[in-house]
């Protein structure tokens, strides 16, 4: 959906946070200061993390409660705001590629987040994964620079329970809002994180990774579970297909499919977040 059809969903009402009730132990302390971005809202120290701007929007209109941007420098557009059940969110773009999102996470780090869920998209390299399909990371090959950087090594895993919690929402929702066809499985496995989105030599290179158990490829998933490693926090990705490139061609999603899996991304992740609150606080 675009930016004006989600501002015209209803939304639930909620009254505004008192000023204690915005206070939590994570919030950022006086004097915290990041270099890249500019909060200028609440924060909330549980962060999705969709790398398209215009999706963080769709998002945080769509899901959120009166939500307020949170960031713009760079382009990077975050927002804070309440869910209707009166959990906390960030939704803060990352851009794209490791390395943006890297120092997205690591700034989020030091304003005090607890946990990321990547909501992003994917290419399909495996033929059981089709367009509009939904996939829950387990792990993350680190084919890419900034992980490696990072001293993420050949793989790094997401959080157990951050993960069960992602596999459980989207099977309760998914159909409801369904990208392609109901009723598809819902996938749990190995991505690739690469670095080059027009690869030159792209067909080996995903030879080379479904020889190494990979589902998908995509460009942050890695980055984001590195600094999550590095930071001590927790992390998980869950990803939309929108491109087939198994049968050596790209085959890609129409733009309606496009706007579902937004809707599908913050749908899913809000709620598994939730339920992370709900049994953590």
């Amino acid at each position: 959906m675009d930016g004006s059809q989600a501002r015209q969903q209803p939304k639930p009402s909620r009254a505004r946070l008192t000023e204690d009730e915005h206070r939590s132990p994570r919030d950022p302390q006086p004097g915290t200061t990041t270099l890249h971005l500019n909060p200028a809202a609440t924060f909330h120290p549980n962060v999705l993390l969709p790398g398209d701007p215009g999706r963080a929007m769709e998002i945080a209109t769509a899901r959120l409660t009166e939500p307020r941007m949170f960031n713009h420098r760079r382009g990077l557009w975050g927002y804070s705001g309440i869910s209707p059940r009166g959990t906390g969110f960030l939704v803060q773009s990352t851009g794209m590629g490791g390395p943006s999102a890297a120092i997205v996470c690591e700034e989020l780090a030091d304003l005090g987040a607890r946990l990321f869920v990547r909501v992003g998209t994917c290419g399909a390299i495996d033929s059981a994964l089709k367009l509009g399909d939904l996939m829950v990371v387990r792990e993350a090959i680190c084919d890419d620079g900034a992980s490696r950087a990072l001293d993420a090594g050949e793989r790094v895993a997401a959080d157990v329970e951050l993960t069960e919690l992602l596999v459980r929402a989207a099977g309760s929702v998914s159909n409801d809002v369904a990208v392609a066809d109901p009723g598809r499985p819902v996938h749990v496995g190995v991505n690739a994180t690469v670095d080059l989105f027009y690869d030159p030599y792209g067909n080996e290179r995903y030879q080379r990774l479904r020889d190494e158990d990979a589902l998908t490829i995509e460009m942050e998933c890695a980055a984001v579970l590195a600094v999550a490693k590095r930071r001590s926090l927790r992390a998980a990705c869950l990803l939309v297909v929108t491109d087939e490139l198994w049968n050596g061609e790209r085959r890609r999603l129409d733009h309606d499919g496009f706007e579902r899996a937004g809707e599908l991304l913050g749908l899913v992740g809000v709620a598994a977040v939730e339920a992370f609150a709900d049994q953590h606080g």
